[in-house]
């Protein structure tokens, strides 16, 4: 309960919303787990395409502000909340404020010889989840969502 009490304390109104928002994007994205991918893949966005390497300066707050929700939330869901739960629920978030993602699933081999699989999102020059492991992956697919730009 004292945990409760000091996240209504520490925080304003917007980031406890952003938060809120983040855990249940977070469920929502671990629940589209339990189905086949090729169930989910077309709600991910134009396959093999990449969005643009831009974004302007409010864009770049934003995907900084969910980038940061969405990895202190993961920390404290019940469930599994891994790289392509966390890339999902980032990138719903984003696709609600009309910002660009990319979302990026590569393959490698571990220690033992096996196949294993990573998913990292980006917006813009930006890498919003699983940065810090992209780099020991092969890029075998990605899936970009863009959004028509008012002028």
């Amino acid at each position: 309960m004292n945990k409760v009490k000091i996240f209504f304390h520490s925080y304003d109104r917007h980031t406890r919303l952003l938060f809120l928002e983040a855990f249940v994007f977070l469920a929502w994205a671990r629940m589209l787990k339990f189905l086949p991918f090729g169930k989910i893949a077309p709600t991910l966005g134009e396959q093999m395409c990449e969005s643009s390497l831009e974004n302007n300066e409010t864009e770049r707050k934003i995907v900084k502000q969910i980038s940061q929700a969405v990895t202190i939330m993961s920390k404290y869901t019940f469930w599994e909340s891994q790289c392509l739960v966390k890339a999902i629920a980032a990138m719903k978030m984003l696709g609600r404020r009309n910002i660009d993602t990319t979302l990026y699933l590569g393959t490698a081999k571990d220690e033992k010889g096996q196949f294993i699989a990573h998913a990292w999102l980006r917006s813009g020059p930006y890498i919003l989840t699983g940065a810090e492991e992209k780099h020991k992956f092969t890029k075998i697919g990605c899936f970009a969502k863009t959004y028509s730009r008012k002028v």
